[in-house]
């Protein structure tokens, strides 16, 4: 064994703590580390010849890299829709690096962790009270689970010309209506070889709403003339957290035939609180649905699952498979993950969701929706009593859309929040909604408290006075 190895080896334990202890300290200390930094490095480091050894590399890591860092986990960092990572999670998280599974098989002789991953989406369905008529599996992000759900929706049309697109790729064109899509769908749409620019929008309902106009949406479905197509619908828009009406959609279902697939990366988790739960209503209908695991379940990146009707496997497996690989088997007699996802090479994503639903179970999720919805009404609230801004939407659940109070502030918007951001103290995104430039603040953070919102609206007066 190489010397430097066999060193790290027997101070294992001790590289461990270290690491750990860092750890710790990084996540106590959450609140004083900015949100935002200018520190940079030179990349283009020389490689070792002989190798440091880990107890060196951390201390370089120290020096260099971690000035990089900022507190995205933290309680002030309300860009993205990014969660934080919980203490169960990063249990998870730690472990499942430790055991380090490539996670694909339920009854192999290679190891069975995807069992795991299996009870884990079982425990999400429950979470979410969605029927056992899903099957499910992890994957990095929205992004890529859009991309399985339309994989599988984009076999399934060309089916219905009696074609496979997966072997044969796409001989027909491929119909999508969408009203306001996540980008993460757009890019998904590109990759698939369908087109990012290749849907018809359907208009969104009258009154500063971002969801389908289901009048709209049936009469450009009565213009394809019988024609199927796949339909892209939302569970929370990024910009306002605005829901489609799925019980409507429900019902065209039962007259047209179409793929409907629903994006609900952080929205979907509007199903565990009794008080929201009505904007999901229905959605147990779609064939597909996204969620992301790293944003409302606050747990580490990368993590989200797809969800697809079961009766879709065969299409799915089509659509995934690992054709060329007969020692895999029967694809259907044996299930492997591998065969229905895009990544062959996939670690235990699940042990973190699994920690958190077993140490904190539906009630602590649903704290921390609630809590988030309500920092986001107390947000808007100090906004608007403020008098230097305005909101440019309603706030349906957790996101705040806001600006400058003013047409004529709107070339000071960007100004804004550089130096708000340049500041340290909070991170926000900047937005583009019915032509104005905005704001976006996201409450998913489940240590964010109403102190957080005193403390930013202290630097947000401060900065408004200087601009």
């Amino acid at each position: 064994m190489n010397s430097i190895l066999q060193h790290d080896l027997n101070d294992f334990e001790n590289i461990l703590e270290k690491a750990k202890q860092q750890g710790v300290d990084f996540l106590n200390n959450l609140e004083n580390i900015p949100t935002s930094n200018k520190n940079r490095i030179d990349p283009k480091r020389d490689l070792n010849e002989l190798g440091l050894g880990s107890s060196e590399a951390l201390q370089e890591f120290n020096e260099r890299l971690a000035p990089l860092l900022v507190s995205s986990p933290g309680p002030r960092y309300w860009g993205f829709v990014t969660g934080g990572s919980t203490p169960a999670s990063i249990v998870g998280d730690w472990l499942a690096s430790v055991y380090d599974q490539n996670t694909q098989s339920i009854t192999s002789q290679g190891g069975n962790s995807a069992l795991i991953e299996f009870e884990t989406i079982n425990l999400l369905l429950q979470l979410l009270e969605l029927p056992d008529a899903f099957l499910g599996g992890f994957v990095t992000g929205a992004t890529m689970s859009n991309f399985t759900c339309l994989g599988v929706a984009r076999q399934w049309f060309g089916k219905q010309f009696g074609k496979d697109f997966a072997k044969n790729g796409i001989s027909e064109p491929i119909n999508i209506l969408t009203a306001t899509p996540h980008s993460s769908s757009i890019k998904s749409l590109s990759m698939l070889g369908i087109g990012s620019q290749n849907y018809t929008v359907v208009k969104t309902i009258e009154g500063n709403r971002e969801a389908i106009d289901i009048i709209d949406l049936e009469e450009k479905i009565k213009e394809l003339n019988g024609k199927t197509f796949i339909l892209i619908s939302s569970a929370g828009t990024v910009n306002t957290a605005d829901f489609d009406d799925f019980e409507a959609i429900s019902d065209l279902k039962k007259r047209y035939n179409f793929w409907w697939h629903i994006d609900a990366a952080f929205g979907g988790f509007a199903a565990v609180s009794d008080k929201y739960k009505h904007l999901v209503e229905g959605w147990e209908g779609a064939d597909s649905i996204t969620i992301d695991c790293h944003k409302w379940l606050n747990v580490p990146y990368e993590s989200a699952f797809y969800l697809v009707k079961k009766e879709h496997l065969n299409l799915q497996i089509e659509t995934f498979q690992n054709s060329n690989a007969p020692y895999l088997g029967n694809a259907l007699e044996n299930f492997n993950y591998l065969n229905v996802l895009p990544e062959n090479s996939r670690r235990l994503r699940a042990l973190p969701v699994w920690f958190s639903l077993v140490a904190y179970g539906k009630e602590g999720f649903c704290d921390i929706v609630e809590k988030s919805t309500l920092l986001a009404l107390h947000f808007g609230n100090a906004l608007i009593e403020n008098g230097d801004f305005e909101l440019m939407a309603p706030i349906r659940l957790n996101n705040v859309c806001f600006t400058l109070k003013g047409d004529e502030n709107q070339d000071k918007v960007a100004e804004f929040l550089t130096k708000l951001n340049d500041t340290g103290t909070v991170f926000m995104t900047p937005t583009l909604y019915e032509n104005r430039k905005g704001i976006r603040a996201s409450f998913v953070n489940w240590r964010t408290t109403e102190n957080d919102i005193k403390i930013v609206m202290k630097e947000m007066v401060e900065i408004v006075s200087q601009i």
